[in-house]
Formats: C-alpha cells, sequence, structure tokens
C-alpha cells in the first residue's frame, strides 16, 4: 500500500490541489448494480446526494427471464418494467426521490436484442420478422457478422426496422416519462450507430446516452463510430488501470493517460475502473475489491482525481 501511494502521490497532485468549493461539482457518477429500487433511493437521499454524485446507472429494469444469475437481467421478454429490484411504482418512486436528492437516474437500456428463445415476444409483441435470421457464431473481424448475428445465442433485433424502433423508442420514452435522465446503450457495439441514431432520434426530450463499445485491436466495429451519438465507455481505460495498479509496470507511466492515439477524446468517454462484466469475467487484468494494496480503492481514487472522462464507480 505504502509503495502505491508514494509512487501516485506525484501523479494526482496537480488534479487536487485547487481547493474544494462549498458546494461539491457533480462530476461522478455511480452504479448500483443489482440493487433494489428501494434501497436505491435510500442511497441518493443519505449517501448521493449529500456527497455529491450526478446519478446513479441501475439495473436493467424490463421484465426479463425468471432466473437467478446476474446476467438474466440481460434477457429481456418484454418492456414492462418489473423485476426483482421491484415494481413500478417502486421504480418511479425511486426516481423521484433521486431527483429530490439531485441525483440522476441512467437506466442500462438492453435494446439490441431479446432473450435467447425462438424469436416470439408476444408481450412486445416481437415476431420473427423482428430478428435478424444468423445465428452462427459472431466473427469479430467483420462488422456484418457484430451487428447482425445474435450474440452469444440472444435474439438479435432487427434495429434498421421502423417498427423496431419505434418500439424501442417506445420503452425508453415510457422511462423518461417516470423522469429517467438517460440511458447506458448495452451493447451498442452490436448495433449500427445509424441504427442508434434513428432510435435517439424518436426520444423525447433530451436525455444523456453512452453507448457500450468494447474497442478491440484490428476489429472493424469502434468506439469512435459511435461518439458523434453520445458518450462511450472507454475500455482502454479499466484495462491500463488493471495494469498498472497490479504493479506490472511504473506507475509514472500513465502520467498521459487518455492523450494517447485510438483513445476517445476526454469529453466522449465515460470510464471506470471495473464494471460488472469484467469484474466478473476478466479478473486478471480488471481492478476489483480482492486485488490487495488497498488496488481498488486507489485506483479509484486516481480516477477521480485525474481529468479525464466522466467517470463511473462502482
Amino acid at each position: 500500500m505504502k509503495t502505491i501511494k508514494a509512487m501516485m502521490g506525484s501523479l494526482i497532485l496537480a488534479s487536487s490541489c485547487s481547493a474544494v468549493s462549498a458546494e461539491t461539482p457533480r462530476t461522478a457518477f455511480v452504479h448500483l448494480f443489482e440493487w433494489q429500487w428501494d434501497d436505491v433511493a435510500a442511497e441518493c437521499e443519505n449517501v448521493l446526494g449529500p456527497k455529491g454524485f450526478s446519478a446513479v446507472q441501475v439495473s436493467p429494469p424490463q421484465k426479463s427471464i425468471n432466473a437467478g444469475e446476474w446476467w438474466a437481467r440481460y434477457q429481456p421478454v418484454s418492456y414492462q418494467i418489473e423485476g426483482r429490484s421491484g415494481s413500478r411504482a417502486q421504480f418511479a418512486s425511486m426516481v423521484n426521490r433521486c431527483k429530490a436528492a439531485g441525483v440522476d437516474i441512467y437506466v442500462d437500456a438492453v435494446i439490441n436484442h431479446m432473450a435467447a428463445w425462438d424469436r416470439n415476444f408476444p408481450e412486445v409483441p416481437y415476431g420473427p420478422n423482428d430478428f435478424h435470421n444468423c445465428t452462427s457464431d459472431i466473427d469479430y473481424g467483420n462488422a456484418w457478422s457484430i451487428q447482425n448475428c445474435d450474440l452469444v445465442g440472444l435474439n438479435d433485433l432487427k434495429t434498421e426496422s421502423d417498427y423496431v424502433q419505434q418500439k424501442i423508442a417506445d420503452y425508453l420514452n415510457d422511462l423518461t416519462s417516470l423522469g429517467v435522465a438517460g440511458f447506458r446503450i448495452d451493447a451498442a457495439k452490436h448495433m449500427p450507430a445509424a441504427d442508434i441514431n434513428a432510435i435517439k432520434n424518436r426520444l423525447t426530450g433530451n436525455p444523456y446516452i453512452f453507448q457500450e463499445v468494447i474497442g478491440a485491436g484490428g476489429e472493424p466495429v469502434k468506439p469512435t463510430d459511435y461518439n458523434w451519438i453520445g458518450d462511450v465507455t472507454e475500455f482502454n481505460f479499466t484495462n491500463t488501470l488493471g495494469h498498472y495498479f497490479k504493479l506490472r509496470g511504473p506507475l509514472r507511466e500513465i502520467s498521459n493517460i487518455g492523450t494517447w492515439s485510438d483513445w476517445l477524446p476526454s469529453e466522449d468517454a465515460v470510464v471506470f475502473v471495473a464494471n460488472h462484466d469484467n469484474q466478473r469475467q476478466n479478473t486478471d487484468n480488471t481492478i476489483t475489491h480482492k486485488d490487495g494494496n488497498n488496488a481498488n480503492n486507489m485506483a479509484h481514487v486516481f480516477m477521480l482525481g485525474w481529468p479525464y472522462g466522466y467517470p463511473k464507480v462502482m
């Protein structure tokens, strides 16, 4: 711990030397993964509002398959607001209570696909003609395959369809009508940017949008394909912090993090130490609470103190 603290000192000094204003600026948000709506509301009132957080990202509120695993929330079966975090009424109450505490709600919107069923979802309704028909494994070297084939068996929606776009927009507009201020677009990489923009153009108001796009070297679909629509997740940041805060290289080497080639501009990037996926599936390269040397806390301190992107605390 002493080693990490000593190495960090010179890095964060420049961004922390200014005096804190009497009113804490709201420049970071938090992800309360799998929390109950009533508990999120209480957290807004008791912690997040007083501490100056701008918003909460909540888990997908739409009706999903009946299973206990965390990933079940990413297998929707309709756009009804119901599930294990609480009822529609509890969700609406949470949004209002958080807003009264000065904290916005961002919904994790699963709109690329439906559950791994048989392309028939009568509660929407969606039928076979509302889905792409590629069920083979995705070829990540081929843009068409990335954006038209089922992601691990999840039924891939035909997001170029006017009907599908309107159904998705109706769902998002329903959430906006309850006071939701923004959306994380799950699996945005698996939809053409033009489709997401077409859905955005059907939305009421001007909700904040950030899109999950996991960039990888050599792939044809890139994060910079999407930042003209809204903010984009910068996975280079979480991967880089994982490497250095696990002490696999000297921390001085990240003194210009965020300025490297192929990174998103700061004003377009959402950054995080870990998210709900990689803290479960890529722990060898991701900083989590299980790392020693107080690395998780110190990585978050660095992220919050470093002037790059819109930081999200897991």
